[in-house]
């Protein structure tokens, strides 16, 4: 495993010395595509390698480990699940994946063919949720394998990234331009964005009750407080690309700038921060907060990266 210590925007002098705040921790080739990621019940890093067909695992400071799956099933997001295992999504193979912390691996088969499914998440009622980005429909995947599906009130939405609250789940529509809600029992509320072309892309609940997501093509992150009000904070670089989002305990999110090869931070009342990736062009996809605190985000070149959340700029750099 090779790391990277990067500086740019993501430094400052402490003592007298620069202090470092993002390193790069090869996991694999630059053709096999870590994707998204997740802490696991084990407390390490969970990844998925989208080109190559693989879930890896990473503790920081050991040899990376890598579960080879069928190599164009195209596995996509993962998340943990609420038996101790990890679920994720196979987009080119219309499945979902089930991993235990021991590495086996149980697949399981979804209804509606050619689906796509894309983003995954636990509910709050004890199974999986995830989006089928070609069927215009949310799935449910009890943990003994029971399936169920619900078709949205929208055509060709493109449902992508999925979250959980304490109630229900949210997820994008990515060519609506719209946020959906859907409550336990299947009943869909769609909220419109006020940016037409905003193609929202990741999702993430926090603390607080508020929904987060990115607007790719807008280059804006959006918020949605428990009490229905919607904010829209546009990106200083217009033409970032946001792509994934999570939420730290303090409320703060984080989110990948995929066309501008950094990290953001953006505070509830709108202020941002950003972190340069020390590789360029390295393309940050998914990103989630890691057992030791940090934030992390898996770069498609090959490599995850970690940004130290402790020690972040105070002054918006």
């Amino acid at each position: 495993m090779t790391e990277h210590a990067g500086h740019g925007h993501a430094q400052r002098q402490a003592h007298g010395q620069a202090q470092e705040y993002v390193r790069e921790y090869r996991v694999a080739g630059p053709g096999d595509g870590p994707y998204a990621l997740t802490t696991g019940p084990d407390g390490a890093l969970w990844f998925t390698l989208v080109h190559s067909g693989g879930i890896g695992r990473l503790v920081p400071g050991e040899v990376p480990v890598v579960h080879q799956l069928a190599p164009d099933c195209g596995p996509s997001v993962v998340c943990a699940g609420p038996d101790g295992a990890l679920w994720f999504t196979q987009y080119r193979a219309h499945r979902i994946g089930r991993i235990t912390t021991a590495g086996e691996v149980t697949e399981f088969a979804l209804p509606t063919e050619e689906c796509a499914p894309f983003g995954i998440a636990a509910g709050p009622d004890g199974a999986l949720w995830f989006t089928e980005m070609n069927s215009d429909r949310i799935g449910r995947l009890g943990t003994d394998g029971t399936v169920t599906e619900y078709r949205l009130p929208l055509s060709s939405a493109f449902p992508s990234a999925i979250a959980g609250d304490q109630t229900s789940m949210w997820f994008t529509m990515n060519q609506a331009d719209a946020l959906g809600r859907i409550d336990m029992d299947g009943t869909v509320t769609v909220h419109e964005l006020p940016t037409a072309g905003a193609a929202p892309v990741g999702i993430a609940t926090g603390p607080d009750g508020s929904v987060w997501w990115t607007e790719i093509a807008a280059g804006q992150i959006g918020r949605l407080t428990p009490e229905g009000r919607l904010t829209e904070y546009p990106l200083p670089d217009r033409a970032a690309r946001p792509h994934g989002i999570a939420v730290d305990t303090s409320g703060t999110a984080w989110f990948t700038e995929w066309g501008g090869n950094r990290i953001g931070r953006v505070t509830p009342d709108g202020r941002f921060s950003h972190y340069e990736l020390p590789t360029p062009e390295s393309e940050p996809h998914g990103i989630a907060v890691g057992p030791d605190g940090a934030v992390w985000t898996a770069l498609e070149t090959g490599a995850l990266a970690r940004v130290a959340v402790d020690d972040r700029p105070a002054d918006g750099s």
